[in-house]
């Protein structure tokens, strides 16, 4: 299979499984000290070299490393940046519905960065290096620094109090990242911005205005800063971003429709690819697919899930489409999963065999609707 050019009908959001072979690894170097990094990255390197075969061979046109070197889709790379640290503070991680992450928090001690040598544009290079197809990698969007990091935790006094410079220095660490990342030979870069889904929840957005945030403006203010880190990008690279209510061991924090933020996601940034959860009755209807406007952007609704093992049925996806093309044009859109199979390192409750046959049945609904993935 040789490399093409995205949008794809068939895609996935980026973090897969964690195999044994990497957790035991991951605990000897993190938690033991029993092994060296240089034995950890083989371990890593041998357990991406083979998920990248099995996404090839699921038919897939754009492959990722599985995030098999982070522990959290979004900490590892916020830790990474200039000007912040991500510490573990009893009390701390994320609640979701009957569980909690590990007690990681984000603190800011300094001026916000992108560095020249951040990590992972070696683990897109890696990827690029092993691979026939698009190699594509995953990140935070801009809003998770904000929404994650309590202003508490901010140890910069010109970051206080929501301050123009602390939304500008965020934009300028996007800004370069992406022009770094298309240095290291990026041409599709995914930007997990999932804070726009949780905006729509009426319990959280409560919690904004309670803390004397209006949740719009976020909303607004939190598509200017992604439309202004990548608006300036080559005509050649391509931006995704990836949108759902959080997703930890098969469980969730958000519900509530899309439309409160619909306009700002569509209208208000230069994305060219969505990747939107629609698995549940927790993301709404699809009529905030209306916004999206005529022309080549491309929605990947996730009909499909990645918290349980149950297979969707086909004829079931195909209804699906038939009613999401009462509202948006079918040839602007295409299939993908709601969300990552791992979006932290323990990974959701499901098999691996579970997470070929979701790829198998992604890449098969391509096939079926539009003939080709």
């Amino acid at each position: 299979m040789s490399k093409t050019t995205p949008p794809y009908r068939a895609d996935h959001v980026g973090s897969l499984l964690r195999p044994d072979s990497v957790k035991q690894a991951r605990k000897k170097f993190y938690e033991e000290k029993s092994i060296s990094a240089e034995e950890l990255k083989a371990v890593e390197d041998a357990a991406i070299i083979d998920l990248i075969k099995m996404q090839e061979d699921a038919g897939l046109k754009a492959v990722t490393d599985g995030e098999q070197r982070r522990f959290f889709w979004h900490f590892d790379y916020m830790g990474m940046l200039d000007g912040l640290d991500v510490i573990e503070r009893e009390g701390g991680g994320v609640a979701f519905h009957g569980a909690n992450t590990k007690a990681h928090v984000p603190v800011i001690n300094g001026k916000l960065g992108f560095p020249d040598d951040h990590p992972m544009l070696e683990h897109y290079k890696f990827v690029a290096a092993n691979t026939n197809v698009t190699p594509k990698i995953s990140i935070p969007g801009p809003s998770a620094i904000h929404f994650r990091t309590a202003q508490s935790d901010i140890h910069v006094d010109a970051y206080k109090d929501d301050s123009e410079e602390y939304f500008a220095d965020i934009t300028a660490a996007y800004k370069k990242a992406v022009e770094k990342f298309y240095e290291a030979g990026c041409r599709y870069l995914q930007m997990d911005d999932i804070f726009f889904a949780y905006l729509c929840d009426p319990k959280i957005r409560n919690e904004r205005k309670e803390a004397g945030e209006d949740p719009d403006w976020l909303i607004g203010r939190y598509a200017q800063m992604m439309n202004d880190a990548i608006k300036d990008r080559p005509d050649d690279m391509l931006i995704g971003m990836h949108m759902c209510r959080g997703n930890f061991k098969s469980t969730w924090v958000a519900e509530g429709a899309y439309d409160p933020a619909a306009d700002a996601i569509f209208n208000q940034t230069d994305v060219d690819i969505y990747f939107m959860e629609y698995d549940t009755e927790r993301a709404g209807g699809l009529e905030p697919l209306r916004l999206l406007p005529k022309g080549k952007k491309r929605v990947l609704p996730g009909f499909i899930t990645t918290k349980t093992a149950q297979l969707e049925d086909l004829d079931d996806l195909q209804r699906h489409f038939d009613e999401a093309g009462k509202y948006a044009d079918l040839d602007q859109l295409g299939i993908a999963p709601q969300c990552g199979f791992s979006s932290t390192e323990e990974g959701n409750l499901i098999t691996f065999d579970d997470q070929r046959r979701k790829l198998d049945l992604v890449v098969k609904t391509a096939e079926t609707i539009w003939g080709e993935v």
